[in-house]
C-alpha cells in the first residue's frame, strides 16, 4: 500500500488537473448516477467537534474512496488547525487498499476545484475584485481555484483574527502578485467584491446580505451543520442558489435550512446542483445583474476523483512510501 503525505500531494496535484478530474466526476454523477452516499456524521458535543465519514465510487475511473474528516473549531485556541483528514483509496475490483493519503490537501484541492467550476458558470465574464471572508488555509485554495477560471486585479480580505488577514495578504501578494487590501469588517469586503469567497467556521451570519452589489457571485464553503450558518437569510433570498448536492445541503447546511424554516424561501429556491451545470441541463448566470450563490458542504465523488489522480501521478513519478500492513 502506498502512503502519501501532504507535502507529496502538493508536488503531485496541479489545480487545473484537479478541476478537470472533478468536472468529469460531476458529469458522471449526472449521466450515470455515481455512488456517493450521504456522509455519516458523529457529533462530539463535549469537545465541540464533528467527525465525518465520506465514501464514494466512480465507475468510469474505477475510483473507490473513503475519507474521514474531523472538524474542531476550538482547536484554534490550542494553536491547532480546525480540520484534519485522512483518505483511503481502494481497488474496486478486489477491495484491496491501494493508498492512504493526507485528506486535508485532497479536500482543499477538490473543494477549490468545485468552486472554480461553479464560478465558471455563475460569475460574470468580467471580474476585477475577489473578496475573502475567513482567511484560513481553505481560502488560499479557493482563491487559487477561482483564478484558474477568472482573472482579478485586486483582493479584499477580512478575518476575525487580524494577524491571519495580514499573513494571507502577504502570501497572496508574494505568490500571486495581486494587490491585497485588509478590510476592517466583513461588510466592507462583501460590498466591494465581484466574487466573494466565504470560508468560515462561524455559526452566525458574518455579513449583511443587504450590502451586496448586483451581479456578485458568492462562493460559500463554510460548514457548521444544520443549526449554524455563515450567510444571512437576505443573502440566500437575493441569490440564485446552486449546490453541490441537494441531499447534502438539505440535511447539513444551516445556510439553506434556516431560511427554509423561517419561511423566507422554499426548497424550490435551489436552482440546481453542480452536475446540472456541468451537463448543461441548467443554465448558470443569465444576466449581469443577478446575484449567484454557490453553496457546498462537500461530496465524496470529488474526493474520489482527486485521490485517483494523485495515486496515478504518484505511480508515474515514483513518489510516496510503500508499506505492508
Amino acid at each position: 500500500m502506498l502512503l502519501l503525505s501532504a507535502g507529496e500531494l502538493k508536488q503531485l496535484l496541479v489545480m487545473k488537473d484537479v478541476i478537470k478530474a472533478v468536472e468529469e466526476a460531476f458529469l458522471e454523477l449526472a449521466e450515470l448516477g455515481a455512488k456517493s452516499p450521504r456522509r455519516t456524521i458523529l457529533e462530539m458535543p463535549e469537545y465541540n467537534g464533528s467527525v465525518l465519514f465520506m465514501p464514494a465510487y466512480l465507475q468510469r475511473s474505477k475510483s473507490l474512496s473513503l475519507k474521514v474528516v474531523s472538524v474542531y473549531p476550538d482547536n484554534l485556541k490550542m494553536g491547532l488547525e480546525t480540520t484534519s483528514s485522512i483518505l483511503c483509496l481502494i481497488d474496486p475490483e478486489t477491495g484491496t487498499p491501494l493508498a492512504v493519503m493526507d485528506g486535508k490537501h485532497i479536500t482543499a484541492m477538490r473543494t477549490a476545484a468545485m468552486t472554480a467550476i461553479a464560478a465558471e458558470h455563475l460569475a460574470r465574464r468580467s471580474t476585477e475584485s475577489i473578496g475573502v471572508i475567513g482567511a484560513g488555509v481553505q481560502a488560499e485554495y479557493q482563491l487559487k481555484g477561482i483564478l484558474e477560471v477568472k482573472s482579478a486585479k485586486r483582493v479584499y480580505v477580512y478575518d476575525v483574527l487580524v494577524e491571519r488577514s495580514r499573513r494571507f495578504a502577504v502570501k497572496v501578494r508574494e505568490e500571486l502578485g495581486l494587490m491585497v487590501q485588509v478590510e476592517e469588517s466583513a461588510n466592507d469586503v462583501a460590498s466591494k467584491s465581484d466574487i466573494l469567497i466565504v470560508a468560515t467556521t462561524s455559526k452566525q451570519p458574518v455579513f449583511d446580505g443587504g450590502v451586496l452589489a448586483e451581479g456578485v457571485h458568492i462562493a460559500s464553503i463554510g460548514w457548521v451543520g444544520p443549526e449554524g450558518r455563515e450567510l444571512d437569510t437576505t443573502t440566500v433570498k437575493r441569490a440564485k442558489v446552486v449546490v453541490d448536492t441537494k441531499e447534502g445541503v438539505l440535511s447539513e447546511s444551516g445556510d439553506i435550512l434556516i431560511p427554509i424554516r423561517e419561511g423566507a424561501i422554499t426548497v424550490d429556491h435551489i436552482w440546481c446542483e453542480l452536475k446540472d451545470l456541468v451537463s448543461n441541463r441548467k443554465k448558470g448566470r443569465e444576466s449581469e445583474e443577478e446575484i449567484t450563490l454557490w453553496k457546498s458542504v462537500g461530496v465524496g465523488v470529488a474526493d474520489a476523483a482527486a485521490a485517483k489522480l494523485a495515486y496515478q501521478k504518484a505511480l508515474e513519478k515514483r513518489v510516496g512510501l510503500w508499506v505492508e500492513i
